[in-house]
């Protein structure tokens, strides 16, 4: 590569950094590229073809998202090997809810400087979050920042797209009351609820190397574990039973993600002891004396998924799930009431 420019590298862009940046990356990318992938990255766009067998009415379904002020966490700790799968997470976990298989997925990296050897590592992260959603990372966007962010900062954000077929999309309105809904653990506090959590720790890397017995780790530790990857457990619950809906537990909780697959006139009933809520949450609420209704309206608690089924059907389902690596349980019924979410104490 002849190209490089002294004036831009002046003004802050080293363009020979970021071409060094996708020499290191592409061992990664190698890892994720599966018999749809038609390019290689470097070209003006990533081809994929679609393997329609089985798919009478193909529909594409997409998503995007970012890691949000998880990324913090990262510059705090020097480790950015994790939080591309969060931003593979956030996006492949959304798309599966209608029944979509996630085909492939494009990164964008925002950073003040250009360090060839971060990027990488940035890029490993996001390709082993392809690697467990089975799909391709087939492009993406490194874009070097100077004097819009720190030179040791950088964002991250991407999109996934994902196929179903059109007779197969999860059709919520099937629910009805007496219908029952499981519960998929969670790895923690995922990729949502950020600024209240560096707020109520006072997040430092003073405060998040304190180690703490109930979590097995340090906070810090604790907080960047990666957001679980639901796709390859949905995918084969799909195959086992009739799923009639499913809701990813972002940013909003319980009391705004779960509605949201939930037809009019129709709420989820759960039992607060029901709910097996995760070390880390109870020490956010006892740290930030966060009322409980905030932290269910502000994080996944513990279930980083919840699926509906037929009554007759939940043991098969929570089986499946088990047998796909996954901690499942009733979470609670439906029942015929417009208040969305009712958590019973």
């Amino acid at each position: 590569m002849k190209s490089y420019s002294d004036s831009y590298k002046a003004a802050g862009v080293d363009v020979t950094a970021g071409y060094k940046a996708v020499e290191l990356m592409k061992a990664h990318v190698a890892r994720t590229m599966t018999s749809g992938v038609l390019s290689g990255i470097g070209g003006f766009g990533g081809l994929f073809e679609i393997d329609t067998a089985g798919i009478s009415k193909p529909v594409l379904v997409s998503g995007t998202d970012g890691v949000g002020t998880k990324i913090k966490l990262a510059f705090l700790m020097d480790k950015h090997d994790t939080v591309g799968i969060d931003c593979v997470a956030m996006c492949v976990n959304d798309i599966i809810c209608c029944g979509a298989k996630p085909q492939f997925f494009l990164d964008y990296i925002a950073i003040g400087k250009n360090y060839p050897e971060k990027v990488a590592k940035i890029v490993s992260g996001v390709a082993e979050g392809c690697v467990q959603s089975e799909c391709a990372l087939i492009g993406g966007e490194t874009a070097e920042h100077p004097g819009l962010m720190p030179e040791d900062e950088y964002d991250l954000a991407g999109f996934a797209v994902g196929v179903v077929d059109k007779d197969k999309i999860l059709k919520p309105d099937t629910q009805k009351p007496g219908d029952v809904m499981i519960g998929i653990k969670s790895s923690g506090v995922h990729s949502n609820g950020f600024s209240l959590v560096r707020k109520v720790f006072d997040i430092s890397e003073k405060t998040i190397a304190v180690h703490y017995d109930e979590l097995g780790m340090t906070l810090g530790e604790s907080l960047l574990t990666p957001t679980r990857i639901y796709v390859k457990a949905i995918m084969a619950l799909l195959d086992s039973v009739k799923v009639k809906s499913i809701s990813h537990i972002t940013g909003g909780g319980f009391y705004e993600n779960i509605p949201r697959s939930l037809p009019k006139g129709i709420s989820a009933r759960i039992a607060r002891k029901d709910v097996q809520v995760l070390p880390v949450f109870d020490l956010i609420a006892k740290a930030g004396s966060v009322p409980e209704r905030d932290m269910f309206n502000t994080y996944n608690m513990g279930v980083g998924m919840t699926v509906v089924v037929d009554a007759a059907d939940a043991d098969k389902a929570i089986a499946s799930l088990k047998a796909s690596g996954e901690e499942a349980y009733v979470l609670g019924e439906l029942v015929e009431s417009d208040e969305g979410v009712i958590i019973e104490y």
